[in-house]
């Protein structure tokens, strides 16, 4: 834990007690600050003070003794409307802030060198998260992974000068995080998202181009026009910037070329990494985060070969393109993590004959989205309750079947996939479904894949169990 020792004799407010919410609120307390909490939800106050936190209803509360709100990043700010604690915040002049910006103020506080790389996009950020932290944990580096991935930002080890620490940081912890200063920020990508919170597309930009303002070198996407915008300010600004892409050359920068890796310096172009045989890293989406990966990295002093040794030793992040078995010349692919059309494309772009199991709880569009990519189908199966309203959609373009269950499917999957010769065939769970028609969440959906791929008769498990 990092307790939270800028607030130390102070009093502070705190809504929200989910997993995140109340580890900030024990470090707020381990660090000396008075802590006073609610939530909407009486389970999660009942158990906040069963824990030892303070709580009482924030609607009686004096709010003109607070030093600060820590408010969690899952509770509205601005949109579609703030929320009632935070017009209670607002009216009586209390900065509101969440967990992401108590971290800040601890790493200034005690080790302001510690390197610290902030990553966020739209799409992306949980696999280029877990892949510079892997990378910097395969050289040895003491390294702490958290934030909107894995462990609460305050249940990390506290800051030191060579700790190194990888937050991913979604656009609501953005949002509550003024000081953010990492040494290096990573900005992805940017496409329409979270809307509903932000308003518009510009507000939205604007917050994620919060987190590469105030990095020491800001590392950019630069395959759409929002990011491109953003790394063109803030270079006319005097800020350093390194430009990446996946698809284009660069001058400047770190762009792919197939599995190359390349390096731009004024035009001149060198090949610096590699993800030729990485099965964890396929595909273009997967370029761009290992370019990410690339230059965060070099920017806190690792060299290219311990970087190419990095991603070469990836096992990939669990239900993303998770590699869990081979079979002969059948490959399955655990990509469990995609939820809706969008964010199954990426895995069926990366394969060209897929045995796909699709289906769950419908998202709106369906799988229109993907019509595209049905020449890389081989066959699809389709469990839940979206098999007829995706087998509308499939019609005559991909013969499929009505398996009903994830277990069932990878069954016929795997035979199917089995009698074909030739090339690689893979078995891809990629629902672009919510789970929960079936399922409590997609990682539960993800095991029951595992499982059932590991029971197959001389199945070989790849990157064992998680």
């Amino acid at each position: 834990m990092i307790p939270a020792s800028s607030f130390a004799g102070r009093q502070v407010v705190l809504f929200g007690l989910g997993g995140s919410g109340l580890a900030t609120a024990h470090a707020l307390v381990e660090g000396g600050a008075e802590v006073l909490a609610w939530d909407d939800n009486p389970q999660s106050v009942e158990k906040a003070g069963a824990e030892g936190i303070a709580t009482g209803d924030l609607r009686e509360a004096d709010w003109s003794r607070f030093a600060a709100f820590v408010l969690s990043p899952g509770v509205p700010l601005t949109h579609p409307k703030p929320h009632w604690t935070v017009e209670l915040a607002r009216a009586a002049g209390v900065e509101v802030i969440g967990d992401v910006e108590l971290f800040v103020r601890e790493r200034n506080a005690r080790a302001p060198g510690a390197p610290f790389i902030a990553i966020t996009g739209t799409n992306g950020k949980s696999t280029t998260t877990a892949l510079i932290a892997h990378i910097l944990q395969a050289t040895g580096r003491d390294t702490q992974m958290g934030g909107n991935i894995g462990r609460a930002v305050m249940t990390l080890d506290p800051p030191a000068p060579q700790r190194h620490y990888v937050v991913e940081c979604s656009s609501y912890q953005i949002d509550l995080a003024p000081s953010i200063n990492p040494t290096a920020g990573v900005l992805l990508n940017l496409t329409p998202d979270h809307l509903d919170r932000h308003g518009t597309m510009q507000h939205y930009a604007e917050i994620k181009e919060r987190l590469v303002a105030g990095s020491d070198t800001a590392i950019i996407g630069v395959d759409d026009s929002w990011c491109a915008q953003i790394a063109e300010r803030l270079e006319r600004a005097g800020r350093k910037v390194v430009r990446i892409s996946k698809r284009l050359p660069l001058k400047d920068g770190y762009f792919a070329e197939g599995t190359d890796l390349l390096e731009a310096v004024d035009g001149r172009h060198t090949r610096v990494a590699s993800l030729d045989g990485i099965g964890s890293l396929r595909g273009q989406h997967n370029a761009q985060n290992a370019l990410a990966a690339l230059a965060a990295c070099r920017s806190v002093g690792l060299t290219v070969e311990e970087i190419q040794a990095g991603l070469e030793s990836f096992p990939g992040l669990a239900h993303r393109m998770e590699q869990v078995g081979r079979k002969g010349h059948v490959l399955f692919v655990n990509d469990s993590k995609a939820t809706n059309a969008d964010a199954a494309a990426p895995a069926l772009s990366s394969f060209e004959r897929i045995y796909w199991i699709a289906g769950g709880l419908p998202k709106e569009g369906g799988i229109e989205p993907l019509r595209g990519l049905f020449p890389h189908i081989a066959k699809a199966y389709l469990i839940g309750e979206a098999a007829p309203a995706f087998s509308v959609t499939l019609g005559e373009a991909v013969p499929y079947e009505i398996s009903g269950t994830l277990a069932a499917a990878v069954e016929h999957a795997a035979a199917d996939a089995g009698r074909e010769g030739g090339s690689e065939g893979v078995v891809l769970l990629s629902p672009a479904c919510a789970s929960f028609d079936q399922f409590r969440n997609f990682e539960v959906r993800g095991e029951a894949f595992r499982q059932a791929v590991h029971a197959i008769d001389g199945i070989e498990p790849i990157g064992g169990t998680r």
